[in-house]
């Protein structure tokens, strides 16, 4: 359980950060980048589900990733370098990644098939959603760039699970947009 008493602690003001291993490092490194945009996704779906109440069901799938996204910070935080650590390290599962396929199958029985590519926008919720699709791309990005080298260890599961997330909240905006009828669509070369 964790428990925090004091909120500074005046360690970081050197630049550095600690990760749950320890180990310090500098507050731009990729490790803290992906972790800290996993992060802004995470409040990013905790300013969409400020639209999203009226549905339990998404809201309900909304705090079940919410929480997921603690958990994968949690794993990002804290690299498997072979040395035994006094605690069992909290990591990502294939099951978490299998209940997201089955929730954005569940959202997307109820869309139509797409004709054009989705502007963000339609709805606040859907406009939120967008917006928290895009910050977890840019957690993607930055999982698998430190996942390609040899020294950085990044459970597997991770990067899909980033990957379906944002496949999840896409489809969450089109549900979001009246299932799909208020979506924006693009007019390719419209303003010409």
């Amino acid at each position: 359980m964790v428990r925090l008493n004091r909120i500074y602690t005046r360690t970081g003001d050197d630049g550095t950060t600690g990760l749950a291993t320890g180990a310090r490092r500098p507050k731009y490194d990729l490790r803290v980048e992906a972790y800290g945009t996993v992060d802004e996704a995470n409040a990013c779906i905790g300013l969409a589900r400020l639209h999203t109440g009226a549905d339990a069901e998404l809201d309900a799938m909304l705090a079940r990733i919410q929480n997921d996204l603690f958990d994968l910070g949690a794993d990002l935080s804290t690299p498997d370098d072979g040395k035994p650590l006094p605690y069992e390290p909290l990591r990502i599962l294939d099951a978490q990644v299998a209940r997201l396929e089955g929730e954005i199958d569940q959202l997307n029985a109820h869309l139509s098939p797409l004709r054009s590519f989705v502007l963000p926008g339609g709805s606040p919720a859907a406009a939120a959603l967008h917006l928290a699709r895009t910050v977890c791309r840019r957690a993607e990005r930055q999982a698998t760039a430190l996942a390609a080298r040899a020294d950085e260890p990044v459970t597997p599961a991770v990067v899909k699970y980033l990957n379906r997330l944002s496949d999840f909240l896409f489809v969450a905006a089109r549900y979001a947009n009246d299932k799909g009828a208020a979506d924006v669509l693009w007019i390719p070369g419209q303003n010409r």
